[in-house]
């Protein structure tokens, strides 16, 4: 194997949401440089710049100008534009150059993305967020698969990731996983939010949630909160899980549910009020979430 350079030298990101936020923040990646589709839009770019230097990374004005030179590349977009981003950015990587696709999409989507990468000179990697990034930030666990897996567990560990585990030798093993995983993930929260919308207007919250444990007053609080704030991107990651079920000849009866219970707490754009009553109080005025 080749000798690879030490990656906080020569490291991108394509997309600068959360996850990427969080992960540059946590790893003081100060020698980054960074994209995002958001900076070319008047009324985005410039929130994006300020997210870029309260980070303390490199913001770059196009994807080409953010991978020139670049070794290693952490795609980090949202589930619908993660095709897209390889796409678009394979002409413009460095040769060589590791892309470890991070975003959660299915399989298939996967392998789609690896025949622009690899086509154009650079090692795809299938990468597989394992939890939130908030809290866990650089201790969330990666699971990574696809031909290029030794080389980018050890960029990954480099770059201060904790958890990094490599799953198998092909692209899709590691987000077959992820996707499997989220029908129940992403269904529980779509169930609770169900459930509680019903005990609200029956009256019958506190029976409902004691009757189910103790904890369930602050996993319910919880669940609501994560569809809440990130509904949207759960919808487009759950339209993924679709796809990888199908693909399996399993029918995604439960998970067509979902993709609909998340868009619609997500598309509430109000934020996610303090407390489960506050929570309760938005999703059932004037009957919005129904809607």
């Amino acid at each position: 194997m080749k000798n690879e350079p030490h990656p906080l030298s020569g490291l991108a990101l394509i997309g600068f949401g959360e996850a990427g936020r969080t992960f540059a923040t946590a790893g003081a990646w100060h020698d980054a440089t960074v994209y995002d589709l958001k900076t070319d839009q008047t009324g985005t770019a410039a929130a994006k710049y300020a997210d870029y230097a309260a980070a303390g990374v490199q913001g770059r004005e196009s994807a080409a100008a953010a991978l020139a030179h670049r070794p290693l590349v952490l795609c980090l977009v949202t589930a619908d534009q993660a095709l897209a981003a390889a796409e678009a950015c394979a002409p413009l990587l460095a040769s060589g150059a590791l892309w470890c696709d991070m975003n959660s999409v299915a399989p298939d989507t996967k392998r789609a993305a690896a025949t622009f990468i690899e086509a154009a000179g650079g090692r795809y990697v299938d990468v597989a967020v394992m939890a939130p990034v908030d809290p866990a930030q650089l201790s969330v666990p990666l699971l990574v698969s696809g031909p290029h897996t030794d080389v980018a567990v050890t960029s990954l560990l480099a770059l201060g990731f904790a958890k990094v585990r490599a799953v198998g030798a092909t692209v899709g093993q590691a987000s077959s996983i992820k996707m499997v995983r989220s029908v129940m993930v992403k269904g529980v929260e779509a169930l609770t939010a169900e459930m509680l919308l019903a005990a609200a207007r029956a009256g019958v919250v506190g029976e409902v949630l004691s009757s189910l444990g103790p904890e369930w007053e602050g996993r319910a609080d919880y669940n609501l909160d994560r569809m809440l704030v990130h509904g949207l991107r759960r919808a487009a990651e759950m339209e993924e899980v679709v796809k990888t079920l199908q693909s399996l000849g399993v029918e995604p009866a439960m998970t067509l549910g979902t993709v609909t219970r998340q868009r619609r707490l997500g598309a509430l754009v109000a934020g996610s009020p303090n407390g489960l009553n506050n929570k309760l109080n938005l999703l059932t005025r004037d009957g919005t979430e129904m809607s």
